[in-house]
């Protein structure tokens, strides 16, 4: 499934364009970024960005795949992983994976960002060649965690869309505050706290504050 935030944002699509400029010399053609549902069930997928846009039905069908995600999460599979697409030991190849080499895509480098719960971030960088040698790879995972800290604030932006005063009530929260410690050390009514907390539920698609703290600390917003 793909995410209801704006693929169009201009710093996320900004940093994507910059990566692949970047990436050139290692024939990186297009990057994917997936991360857990918000709202979905713990199988379930987002896709967060994507470039080239016209790869989103790539996106889509690799997010709504069972290849990675929550069962790679959960056995402790390896946080790295680097595929020949077309490799043969697939047998049946998948749909996403004829998507992408009806793309002219060869190759695939999946770089892991663990969360609690057997939850992740995941990016996926496709090249137009193949692949022969690890350090070809080890190259892009260490692009990859360069850029990461900002792709995540700028996805945090979008699908985390929280006011200054939600975060930090939220954060109080985490800390172990109740409602009434928090009004305290805001220095505002408890009935305004509240009001923040069932602002961020809501915007998180969240019915209690235990999992509006989950998904503000997936996103690194509190």
């Amino acid at each position: 499934m793909h995410s209801p935030a704006n693929f169009d944002s201009l710093v996320l699509d900004g940093l994507l364009v910059d990566w692949l400029s970047a990436l050139k010399p290692y024939s990186v053609e297009a990057v994917i970024v997936m991360g857990p549902a918000v709202t979905g069930t713990a199988t379930q997928r987002w896709v967060h960005a994507v470039y080239p846009p016209r790869l989103l039905d790539t996106a889509v069908a690799l997010a709504d795949s069972m290849d990675f995600g929550y069962v790679w999460q959960a056995s402790d599979s390896p946080m790295v992983a680097w595929q020949t697409i077309s490799r043969g030991t697939y047998g049946d190849l998948g749909r996403w994976r004829i998507l992408a080499l009806g793309h002219g895509l060869q190759s695939m480098v999946r770089v892991e960002f663990s969360l609690p719960r057997a939850r992740a971030f995941e990016c996926f960088l496709f090249t137009s060649q193949a692949m022969h040698e690890r350090a070809e790879a080890a190259a892009l995972v260490w692009s990859t965690l360069n850029i990461w800290p900002k792709i995540k604030r700028a996805i945090a932006d979008i699908a985390c869309p929280l006011s200054r005063r939600e975060k930090e009530c939220l954060a109080l929260a985490f800390d172990g505050q109740t409602a009434s410690d928090s009004a305290t050390t805001l220095k505002c009514s408890e009935r305004t706290v509240t009001y923040h907390l069932a602002n961020a539920m809501r915007k998180l698609g969240v019915d209690n504050k235990l999992a509006a703290i989950e998904r503000a600390c997936w996103y690194g917003v509190i």
